[in-house]
């Protein structure tokens, strides 16, 4: 294909669609081209893309095509029902159809850290990998209790907030693979059972659960319902039901996306708990109250309005005007 003289044959088109596209009113006509000459260029767009790629005419058509299709389907507002419906309805349905898969991930996590916990508390082996005699007292005895005091609180929030929300998306989006979800779910619950007997080797066990309770309580419940999300994207892989394995993965990896929306707020109140609650001269008790009432709040949330959203038939999923076409299945 001569580039520069296809160019030249239909520039004129171009031209035109984008003089159409960008007016603010257009006749019944003028809109009506406006169609004829979008399907027009979105052709020529792609015979180019196939036939003699040109990075910078393809980008020129890639945004006049997106401009043209934005102005003929028209942009949807963000409405204040759409975002209730987002939080009282998709999310908490998101969680609810994920409330198995996050007690078998918890379940597990808390057996695979006893076991780890245990074994090095009782292997000399094992406890001398982890450090020299030195390093685990400054651990234990330092390094622990000041993780949480070295920083401000404010920028401390942040910067746990953003991991922790890294490491969920990366655990849902991951999922698909089923190695990635798995091999951080359990790398995890090692990291627990190790720090959690070092700190019982220097009799600072009830100091380690004084200090991850408060915060940890929320934070590793939204690490295994991000673990459990991306299982699941994994399980629906293998076994997909009665869609085909493309229709049930996009059904699934969108509602998943709901999920990681919503592990994104309740972990920003986990952060805030570690920043400013962990570290504060409050009673042990009370900073333990605030932690289970967090973890209370976020299966309340999963539970009440997740139950009754997934009863009305929503799965966290988009709505159809708002996933596009789908193909129809039959069988």
């Amino acid at each position: 294909m001569d580039i520069d003289a296809y160019a030249a044959a239909h520039r004129d088109q171009w031209d035109r669609l984008d003089r159409l596209t960008s007016r603010r009113r257009l006749t019944g006509a003028e809109a009506d081209e406006l169609v004829t000459l979008y399907r027009a260029t979105a052709g020529h767009f792609s015979r180019i893309r196939t036939g003699a790629p040109d990075p910078a005419l393809l980008a020129e058509l890639s945004t006049l095509v997106a401009a043209a299709r934005g102005r003929i389907t028209g942009t949807r507002e963000a409405r204040i029902s759409d975002v209730r419906r987002f939080w009282l309805a998709s999310v908490p349905a998101a969680l609810y159809r994920l409330r198995w898969w996050t007690v078998a991930v918890t379940a597990a996590e808390v057996v695979i850290a006893v076991v780890v916990g245990v074994w090095t508390l009782r292997s000399p082996e094992a406890m001398a990998a982890l450090g020299s005699q030195s390093e685990l007292d400054t651990y234990a005895q330092e390094s622990f209790e000041a993780y949480y005091s070295n920083f401000a609180a404010g920028e401390f929030a942040g910067y746990v907030w953003t991991n922790n929300a890294r490491i969920a998306a990366l655990c849902v989006a991951g999922g698909i693979t089923g190695v990635l979800p798995a091999y951080m779910l359990f790398a995890n619950a090692v990291s627990i059972g190790q720090a959690g007997a070092i700190m019982a080797d220097h009799h600072l066990l009830g100091q380690f659960f004084a200090l991850i309770t408060p915060h940890g309580l929320l934070e590793l419940t939204c690490v295994f319902v991000a673990g459990g999300a991306g299982l699941k994207l994994f399980w629906t892989l293998l076994a997909p039901g009665g869609r085909s394995r493309g229709a049930a993965l996009a059904a699934e990896g969108r509602s998943l996306i709901t999920v990681a929306a919503g592990l994104t707020a309740a972990l920003a109140v986990s952060g805030f708990i570690e920043a400013f609650v962990t570290p504060a001269p409050l009673p042990w008790p009370l900073k333990g109250l605030i932690g289970a009432l967090a973890l209370a709040v976020f299966w309340a949330y999963t539970l009440l309005p997740g139950r009754r959203a997934v009863l009305a038939g929503h799965t966290g999923d988009l709505e159809a005007d708002e996933a596009g076409a789908v193909q129809v299945e039959v069988g």
